[in-house]
């Protein structure tokens, strides 16, 4: 193992004894990338310590939970170049329309080890976990898509921001340092069936998604994540600190997606960033370690994270307690959907995120607020919250997908001062959005 990947990062699955195989196999689902990769440096280190080629491999569902043609279109762009990439390295690339794990588990016999990325939702680790009990080899999860591992950052379940902001300061010197990249030294010659990753438009007729949610002009894949943050770097982050919670000025760098998909690792993007400094610099970093790493731990240590029973009990028992406060609207979910409603700012945020798949940060919180006034019941808010955001959201299914429309709802937030429908939760008003911003709208 080099030296550059930190063990707190790795994390065997099984205790297989090592087996005779003809590759080590990296199976790739979480970190779409060919740079920046610890799961994929660590398998080619393992790789020449076995004198053996690499494959990596991915497993393309067609069902994948809540998908829909938008999220397969754009990542199969991105996966296109991380084939090209991996095979210009001497590494080999398989992918199958296949249940994913299904596939490793196929792979894994002929193995002479699996290493995987780490997945943080339900679905993703009950996948490693089939694996891992099923697999003739040793399976090696390695952690590359936080930027401090979630179990060294915190052992449970944070209540707050400041409380895994004060674990995770001090540990940043120690995780956030660059990647060595090689080829492996036995170059890959394989004839594994596949599709061809280089034509997605072959692909995506074989899927059985909802395809009334189109495709979005939007480039994908690490090229287009590492010129937006060069971009970001360059125009946006001097002004940044200031102007990151104004929807009118568009200086958020439109990483999420790329860092959803794994096409970016967020350690190189903070080792960027870092590089630079400032304020700017410390509220991005803010946003993509202390933030970001708390939907993680949200998802890694809370069962519930989709579910009602997952908020804190302090803001369900004040949500359940108003839920019989008078509304101003009931609003049905198509209503809702077609961004039918008496609030324009809203309408153009859900426009925006129906059209485009993106919303501005600051316009998604108070679009999740809103829904506590327009639903009957606060379970509701949360299950249409989850439901608009999943199905439209590029970024959606994502552990700050669920972090995010819960803390519209509590979640690591703190008691506010009592009122009606939001109880305690924090509220958001058109009244108050008017004072801060003005009439201005819609926003792209």
């Amino acid at each position: 193992m080099r030296p550059e990947i930190e063990p707190e990062r790795i994390h065997p699955l099984n205790a297989r004894s090592p087996a005779g195989g003809r590759y080590v196999l990296y199976w790739m689902q979480a970190a779409q990338r060919a740079f920046w990769n610890p799961a994929l440096e660590f398998a080619v280190d393992l790789a020449d310590e076995r004198r053996l080629p690499l494959l990596v491999a991915f497993g393309l569902t067609p069902h994948y939970p809540e998908a829909t043609l938008r999220p397969y279109a754009w990542m199969l762009e991105g996966l296109r170049e991380t084939a090209r990439a991996l095979r210009e390295r001497g590494i080999g690339f398989v992918m199958r329309l296949e249940y994913p794990p299904d596939l490793a588990l196929s792979l894994a016999r002929e193995a002479a080890a699996v290493v995987a990325d780490r997945g943080y939702l339900r679905h993703q680790r009950v996948w490693r976990r089939y694996l891992a009990e099923r697999a003739p080899c040793p399976v090696v999860e390695v952690e590359g898509d936080a930027v401090v591992p979630v179990e060294t950052a915190y052992p449970r379940a944070a209540v707050s921001a400041a409380v895994l902001r004060r674990r995770i300061r001090p540990l940043l010197p120690r995780f956030l340092r660059p990647l060595g990249e090689r080829a492996p030294r036995i170059r890959a010659d394989f004839a594994e069936p596949s599709l061809n990753p280089s034509r997605p438009e072959d692909i995506l007729p074989l899927l059985e998604v909802d395809r009334t949610v189109a495709p979005v002009d939007f480039p994908a894949g690490t090229g287009a994540a590492r010129a937006r943050l060069r971009r970001f770097i360059e125009e946006d982050l001097p002004r940044y600190a200031d102007l990151r919670g104004d929807p009118r000025q568009d200086v958020t760098s439109g990483l999420s997606p790329y860092l959803h998909f794994g096409q970016i690792s967020p350690v190189e993007v903070a080792w960027e960033v870092f590089r630079v400094g400032g304020p700017g610099a410390d509220a991005f970093l803010e946003e993509l370690v202390v933030r970001r790493e708390l939907a993680l731990n949200f998802v890694w240590y809370t069962p519930d994270y989709d579910r009602w029973e997952g908020l804190p009990r302090w803001a369900r028992e004040t949500l359940s307690a108003h839920a019989a406060d008078p509304r101003p609207a009931l609003y049905s979910l198509e209503d809702l959907e077609s961004a039918r409603t008496d609030d324009p700012v809203w309408n153009a945020a859900q426009s925006a995120l129906v059209r485009t798949g993106r919303m501005h940060n600051y316009l998604r919180m108070y679009w999740g607020k809103r829904l506590l006034v327009w639903t009957a019941r606060p379970e509701d808010a949360l299950r249409v919250g989850l439901y608009l955001n999943n199905k439209y959201a590029l970024d959606g299914r994502d552990p700050n997908s669920y972090a995010g429309v819960g803390w519209c709802l509590g979640l690591h937030d703190r008691p506010f001062p009592e009122r009606p429908i939001f109880g305690k939760v924090r509220p958001m008003t058109p009244e108050g959005f008017r004072r801060k911003f003005g009439e201005v709208h819609p926003w792209p």
